[in-house]
């Protein structure tokens, strides 16, 4: 009896037809390449890296010495942390909420009728796609207490030029303000994109209620531009948090520009050779990226509105 009904139920048991065989067959074939690369060049890296925080070793040097979390409790008992970190958070808040707000205010003008608005917003965006060296180099030149134009015009009018790149608070104003300079046009071009997807029968329907532009944009519009503003949110931060060509074309020694991105470099090639520590000051900036993309994730996407 219990023979036939395990043969009844192997009967019952559904075949898996040569049809979805092929599919999974041919999607293991398009998506193995990839995920192979994503293994070798993302995750490998990843792990590699945690692994070189535990050491004691000098850059070049064919020895290393474990030395399990010595690397991560001595920055976060060093002097210099609170000074790194803080760079980092003033740097990252600035040009991110720099960036965004500039970029809305030029998108809703680019959004209107203007002659010559296509050129308009093809120069507003060209910075956002040339070469961090070529800006950082070109922008150093203008900011020259010496020869640079900022100072030309700053003796036109009878004031001196400050030292830009000698003081602290100035370098890493002078950096924060090239970096949003660089940046608002990708924000720009965003942001209008997401505006001219809004529907123009909520902009009609609120101008024949009496709603004036600036009651139009914060009821309607400014809502409906939620998603994009999480997505710049996201990205931006990711971005800022890992800012380097500038900061090191700007500020090669780093003087009040020391984020936790360029912290990690000069350790490990700025003289220092501590390649150890060099890796878990990135595994702590890693730690950072991930733990902000999940709370945004988890937490500001409840109050994205996508409908």
């Amino acid at each position: 009896m219990s023979n036939a009904l395990a043969g009844a139920a192997v009967a019952r048991r559904p075949r898996v037809s040569p049809r979805i065989l092929r599919e999974w067959a041919l999607f293991g074939l398009l998506a193995f390449p990839n995920i192979a690369l994503i293994l070798m060049f993302v995750y490998r890296p990843l792990l590699t890296n945690v692994y070189y925080s535990t050491l004691d070793w000098t850059l070049g040097s064919s020895t290393a010495r474990v030395i399990g979390l010595d690397n991560y409790r001595e920055f976060f008992t060093g002097p210099d942390a609170a000074t790194v970190l803080g760079t980092t958070a003033i740097f990252t808040v600035t040009t991110v909420g720099g960036s965004m707000l500039l970029g809305l205010l030029l998108a809703t003008v680019l959004n209107r009728r203007l002659v010559g608005r296509t050129f308009a917003r093809a120069t507003v965006f060209a910075p956002y796609v040339l070469s961090g060296v070529g800006v950082g180099l070109v922008w150093t030149f203008i900011f020259d207490p010496v020869t640079g134009v900022l100072a030309g015009l700053l003796r036109m009018a009878g004031l001196g030029s400050p030292q830009w790149f000698l003081q602290p608070d100035l370098s890493l104003t002078m950096v924060i303000i090239v970096y949003v300079w660089k940046n608002l046009g990708y924000c720009a071009v965003i942001y209008l994109a997401a505006m001219q997807a809004v529907d123009r029968d909520l902009l009609e329907a609120a101008a024949i209620d009496g709603a004036g532009p600036v009651r139009t944009f914060v009821s309607i519009v400014w809502p409906l531009l939620s998603p994009t503003s999480f997505f710049l949110l996201l990205t931006t931060i990711l971005g800022s948090l890992q800012a380097f060509d500038l900061i090191r074309i700007m500020t090669p020694l780093g003087n009040g520009t020391t984020t936790l991105m360029y912290d990690a470099y000069l350790q490990a090639f700025g003289g220092y050779n501590r390649a150890g520590y060099s890796a878990a000051i990135a595994t702590i900036l890693f730690v950072i990226l991930l733990a902000m993309t999940v709370v945004q994730l988890r937490v500001l996407e409840r109050r994205v509105h996508y409908a």
